[in-house]
């Protein structure tokens, strides 16, 4: 399919993508940062504890073919003492298994981080179809690996042949050395063309290591299609979730509608906000806002006031501090307590019969509630 070719994917993998990736077993991973660690673990580990295994190994052979006449002629000894033999070995040798099962993790963990798998477990016809294989075989990916290969051999063998001609004279000279001396010469040759050879192993792995990564995500690679899809799945249609919203907002709107007729007062700037306010002084401390909106909605809140009898009082400093610093369902701020107080008093004394009280014209609103008066 078209969606398919590797010219449309352009986009780079998601979040879940590559989650599912990790789900089925896929997790990047570098052959040759795991050789390495395997190379260094094990010279370092013989380094170390070069002497122990040769003792180990020095005893055993000793226990093995060393024994008496009565020994020999039981043939009964032969498979406990084959046995005996076995066991020693492995007790011996188990700290360098361990180290190098430690390194095997430790370089996969390095550049995949923790991830279990039974996908790959599960079988797949696909993986030993012939005609798949025969594919492989002639792909980019496996020219790639050959090109690899050679560069390797190329590299590394170059590498140990200089290190060869550059230690010849030593060894030539061991000809002439005893033989204790000789072995231990010969070892430290051997360090030297084996530690000079994973150096060239470690470069291999430097770069192989951003390849890897890089060539991971690249064949998770999304078109845009695919990438719209997912967002579908994860988050829904886009043109749904808008009509979600819709509908959310036009029911709070309905709800805070709902509580204007319920105010003691609506102040107003008078034209762009509005603001209702409602206070019981049995159950609340301070008032409290349950409506505001600005141009439609605040006619809208004005108009419903005006049809329960809410009185509407015209505050523009007091409606422009309540409308950009309090929300729906908040208490007022102590800073504008006083200035509520006016309107409060206003609309009580206005209640009273043949009570004509005059509106304030200085409302007490600090200036930094109410910048746009400020600046006027």
């Amino acid at each position: 399919m078209a969606e398919d070719s590797d010219l449309e994917r352009t986009e780079a993998a998601t979040g879940r993508k590559i989650e599912q990736a990790r789900e089925q077993g896929n997790v990047p991973h570098s052959r040759e940062l795991s050789t390495f660690a395997i190379l260094m673990t094990g010279v370092v580990t013989i380094a170390l504890m070069g002497t122990y295994f040769y003792q180990a190994m020095y005893d055993m052979m000793l226990n093995v073919f060393t024994f008496g006449r009565a020994e020999a002629m039981d043939s009964s000894l032969m498979g406990l003492t084959l046995f005996t033999a076995a066991r020693d070995m492995l007790i011996a040798f188990a700290p360098f298994a361990l180290a190098m099962i430690v390194a095997t993790i430790a370089a996969n963990l390095l550049i995949s981080g923790w991830n279990f798998s039974t996908e790959a477990l599960v079988f797949n016809a696909s993986r030993i179809n012939p005609i798949q294989g025969i594919a492989r075989l002639f792909s980019t990916q496996s020219a790639v690996e050959l090109l690899k290969a050679v560069l390797k051999s190329a590299l590394i063998g170059g590498v140990s042949a200089w290190m060869l001609w550059r230690l010849s004279g030593d060894l030539l000279s061991l000809a002439s050395q005893p033989l204790e001396s000789a072995m231990a010469h010969t070892g430290w040759i051997a360090l030297q063309i084996f530690l000079a050879a994973a150096g060239a192993f470690a470069l291999i792995a430097v770069i192989d290591v951003p390849f890897q990564l890089w060539h991971y995500h690249f064949k998770l690679r999304m078109t845009k299609q695919e990438v719209i899809d997912e967002n579908k799945q994860t988050q829904g249609d886009p043109q749904i979730r808008s009509r979600i919203r819709r509908m959310q907002r036009e029911m709070a709107r309905r709800r805070m509608m709902a509580e204007v007729p319920k105010a003691e007062v609506v102040v107003t700037n008078p034209i762009h906000y509005a603001v209702a306010l409602k206070y019981d002084n049995k159950r609340m401390n301070a008032p409290r806002v349950v409506a505001k909106g600005s141009q439609l909605v605040a006619a809208r809140i004005k108009e419903i006031a005006r049809e329960h009898g809410v009185p509407v009082v015209e505050a523009p400093p007091l409606a422009r501090a309540l409308h950009g610093h309090v929300e729906i369902g908040d208490t007022i701020p102590n800073a504008l307590f006083t200035a509520v107080a006016q309107v409060l008093a206003y609309v009580y004394q206005i209640k009273q019969p043949g009570m004509t009280p005059a509106l304030p014209n200085d409302w007490l609103v600090p200036a930094e509630l109410d910048p746009e008066g400020q600046a006027a």
